[in-house]
């Protein structure tokens, strides 16, 4: 069918002169490459309103028009690919567009007639066919548009003959092609001892003919005469011109390169690298770390730029798990880093880098990262920025660019824990890393995801339950929390039931007999659905219904310091649409956790929860009232803290109004005078950082032995067995921590807009805080001192009110709190008896079953 509708005499008919682009469809390049047969193109063609999903439901015409008219224009088949990523890019639930793909193939020899190049540019239009019914074809038009990366950002060049160069090019956000003899070449650069010295060759090189490079920053220009032979000729482009100071106003300055010719006419000169590298970097005297880069832009052409060093990579290879570069980077290059920065968390990974005397550098680029637990995980999704940077001189980094020849290699793809991590380029010729995520692109698209919402898991509802428990801590953020301590009780007292941990991303490790479940995937919705018990500390997704026979476990995640849910007093939850989300999942709750009587009615309230609450204690706290001094022991390995150091940890909460620029996440207000505290802590102390997970900003200067960043820790309970003193300011780790009756200090810079405007608290926190409420950053390390020096209890002066603190708020923490919840969790799902004869039979006798149903 496609075949007939495609045949060479109906192209006159299917495009028009000059169509009008249609605005319901979405056109855009996606790869383009060159082979043996000529430039490969591969992209799509997207119809609103209608869908694509079926093999022959779309099919796409490319036209080719020269820009004189009097040439017929060129038509190309293209092949239809299946590619649901371009469903997933269409970000919409209503229509499969999975065949809206397709490859077409651009033969050279097609642009020749009577056996000449048709030179000059020729525009690419494309036609879209749908059959939305079957006696009707419809047509829709429009342009190629750039992709947001790699060749379908930038496609690249050919020679097509010895002088003949295809270059595909976007203008106005439609994609080209020009067809050209360059005029002028520049094939060679050599330093010399003043200046950089440029041979080339032109069509046509007159006496009087000079270099003109014009400075974009200001009206700045410098005129160099040729030295000619022929239709030849060399340069020397001095240096001086490129160390005036202030000239760029800035670290990076642009200089475009013309040949001007005595009758006044220019002509851009290009890079010819077919001899070998022209572009490159050279260093300019008197000004450190600067350099003169010749560059070669994506059309062609020459461009001069005077920046800081870059990394300039030749070689890409993949191997051992990562990707291995080499290149060459001028300057001070004896003490570099390879830097992978990820702009939407504060997650940054750092490689050595290997120099040599002669400016080349070889640096691995991993695939994974290393935790501050010592595990190392995939890279976590999204796009890594790539730097070379001075050790000691965070910021001051250096891109990594990759050189002509080696735009081919990339994209480079590895894997790593499932995930598929690939080196692209960016602008051309700016590497960064991409980890995609671990869903597939059929999986992960909004029509697939509403379909498993709407479709399968209400299917999947309909059969029957399994023994298994669901566990889901943050929406798949790791193993630990309450979930953590809920699963060992279980899978120690009963081998029958199946143990299922939602992992987001890949982002966590498991412990034996665990299976982990990809959150949102098919398999995560079906567990949802036929797992007898889900646990979890998190809100549970919305489309959530309870199943007879199913036990939905709350276990929450903190105490109740600062208000929640229905007891702020700030439009910020409601206007995001948190509260009436919370009203329709809080239903399908089974049970709900309480740590203790103080908080039992605030949840009750705060969540407006009408079902059964158990006041248990918090299962994940049982490691910190019956501590293992081997577990201590391993986390301090783990973490790398030397022998004999005092730990601090400070562990501060968010701030709604702390937001980064770009929306994604919240500020790292620290206000702790670091350097401070590491002259006058650092000798005998570390000081552990944990960032509440709302932060996406990285903590700088970590990792100096004294500096610790575990925001990615997976379980916050363990810092606490091992911290010696706790600072916080808000937060509800100081229930927690109070459970080993170590000293806590209460960095309060902003209490009364916290108080007052923020959050507010459900009790009287400055009165009762179990510890001193310190203002500001030279008081509390001086208290941190000063507490070095005493027997490790409580603060002087602050006995009484922990000991208080404790019996209000940890009454429930002796070691229980899982067997409890364990307890009921399986009365619940009818395995009650069994649950309470093993537990028993293994000598756990509980010392407090405090059950309430009703609050």
């Amino acid at each position: 069918m496609l075949t007939r509708l495609v045949l060479p005499h109906a192209a006159p008919r299917v495009a028009a002169d000059h169509p009008a682009a249609d605005e319901d469809v979405a056109f855009g390049l996606l790869r383009a490459r060159w082979h043996g047969r000529g430039l490969e193109l591969t992209g799509f063609a997207r119809p609103d309103g209608q869908d694509t999903g079926r093999p022959g439901s779309a099919w796409t015409w490319l036209t080719l028009r020269h820009q004189n008219r009097s040439q017929p224009p060129l038509h190309l088949r293209s092949r239809p690919r299946r590619m649901p990523e371009v469903t997933d890019d269409s970000a919409q639930s209503e229509h499969n567009h999975d065949w809206s793909g397709f490859t077409a193939l651009i033969a050279p020899g097609r642009l020749r007639r009577g056996g000449h190049w048709l030179l000059g540019d020729w525009r690419i239009e494309a036609t879209l066919f749908t059959r939305p019914r079957p006696a009707r074809v419809r047509r829709r038009y429009g342009a190629l548009a750039p992709y947001w990366c790699g060749s379908g950002e930038y496609p690249p060049a050919h020679w097509v003959d010895h002088d003949v160069r295809l270059q595909p090019f976007f203008a106005d956000g439609r994609l080209h092609l020009r067809l050209e003899r360059p005029a002028v070449l520049v094939t060679r650069a050599a330093p010399a001892p003043d200046g950089l010295d440029l041979d080339g060759v032109a069509d046509t090189c007159p006496s009087g003919t000079v270099l003109r490079l014009r400075h974009r920053e200001s009206d700045a220009v410098v005129e160099r005469p040729l030295a000619r032979t022929g239709n030849t000729f060399t340069v020397r482009v001095p240096y001086r011109p490129f160390t005036a100071d202030g000239r760029g106003g800035g670290r990076l300055e642009h200089w475009d390169a013309e040949l001007l010719y005595p009758d006044g006419a220019a002509v851009q000169p290009c890079l010819d690298e077919r001899g070998g590298p022209v572009a490159g970097q050279h260093p300019l005297p008197g000004a450190p770390d600067r350099v003169l880069y010749l560059k070669h832009l994506a059309d062609g052409r020459l461009q001069l730029c005077v920046q800081p060093a870059a990394g300039l990579v030749d070689r890409i290879a993949v191997r051992d798990g990562g990707f291995e570069l080499s290149g060459h980077c001028p300057g001070p290059a004896s003490a570099l880093e390879l830097v992978l920065r990820h702009p939407g968390s504060a997650s940054e990974v750092r490689t050595p880098v290997g120099t040599g005397p002669d400016g080349r550098f070889r640096a691995r680029v991993p695939a994974t990262r290393t935790g501050s637990d010592g595990v190392a995980l995939p890279l976590r999704k999204g796009v890594w920025e790539a730097a070379l940077e001075p050790v000691g001189r965070p910021g001051d980094g250096r891109p990594l660019l990759a050189a002509p020849g080696a735009l081919t290699a990339v994209p480079a793809a590895t894997t790593a824990g499932g995930k598929r991590i690939l080196l692209q380029r960016r602008w051309h010729d700016t590497l960064v890393v991409d980890s995609t995520p671990v869903l597939t692109a059929t999986e992960r698209s909004a029509w697939t995801q509403h379909r498993l919402r709407t479709e399968r898991y209400p299917a999947a509802r309909r059969a029957p339950l399994r023994e298994a428990v669901l566990y889901d801590v943050f929406g798949g953020r790791g193993y630990a929390d309450s979930p953590r301590a809920v699963h060992a009780e279980l899978a120690r007292r009963d081998g029958r039931l199946e143990h299922l941990w939602v992992v987001d991303d890949a982002q966590a490790t498991l412990p034996p007999g665990v299976v982990p479940v990809r959150s949102w995937s098919p398999e995560w919705y079906r567990a949802l659905a036929t797992c007898r018990y889900l646990v979890g500390n998190t809100h549970f997704p919305d489309f959530l219904e309870r199943r007879p026979g199913q036990v939905v476990v709350q276990t929450w995640h903190g105490s109740l310091l600062k208000r929640i849910a229905h007891d702020v007093e700030s439009p910020w939850l409601a206007d995001r649409g948190y509260l009436r989300a919370l009203d329709r999942e809080t239903p399908q709750w089974s049970l709900l956790l309480s740590p203790s009587p103080f908080a039992t009615p605030i949840l009750r309230r705060a969540f407006r929860y009408g079902g059964e609450l158990l006041e248990s204690g918090y299962p994940r706290n049982d490691v910190l009232a019956r501590p293992d001094p081997r577990a201590a022991a391993a986390v301090r390995r783990r973490l790398g803290v030397p022998e004999g150091r005092r730990i601090v940890l400070y562990a501060p909460t968010w701030r709604e109004d702390q937001q980064r620029g770009d929306g994604d996440g919240f500020r790292l207000d620290l206000r702790l005078d670091l350097g401070h505290a590491r002259r006058l802590l650092g000798a005998d102390h570390v000081l552990l950082v944990r960032p509440h997970a709302h932060v996406r900003e990285p903590l700088p200067g970590a990792g100096d032995g004294f500096l610790y960043d575990c925001g990615d820790y997976p379980d916050p309970q363990e810092l606490l067995l091992v911290a010696d003193v706790l600072v916080t300011d808000y937060s509800s780790i100081m229930f927690d921590f109070a459970i080993t009756g170590r000293p806590m200090y209460f960095f309060t810079y902003d209490l009364e807009h916290y108080r007052d405007t923020l959050r507010g608290f459900s009790f009287d926190f400055e009165s009762n805080a179990p510890g001193p409420l310190v203002p500001t950053s030279a008081e509390l390390l001086g208290a941190l001192r000063e507490l070095a020096d005493g027997d490790g209890g409580p603060p002087p002066g602050y006995a009484e009110r922990y000991r208080r603190f404790r019996a209000e708020h940890c009454a429930l923490d002796d070691g229980g709190a899982a067997r409890r919840v364990v307890d009921r969790m399986l009365e619940l799902g009818g395995r009650g008896g069994l649950g309470h004869t093993l537990g028993h039979a293994l000598g756990d006798a509980p010392e407090h079953t405090p059950v309430h149903p009703n609050g």
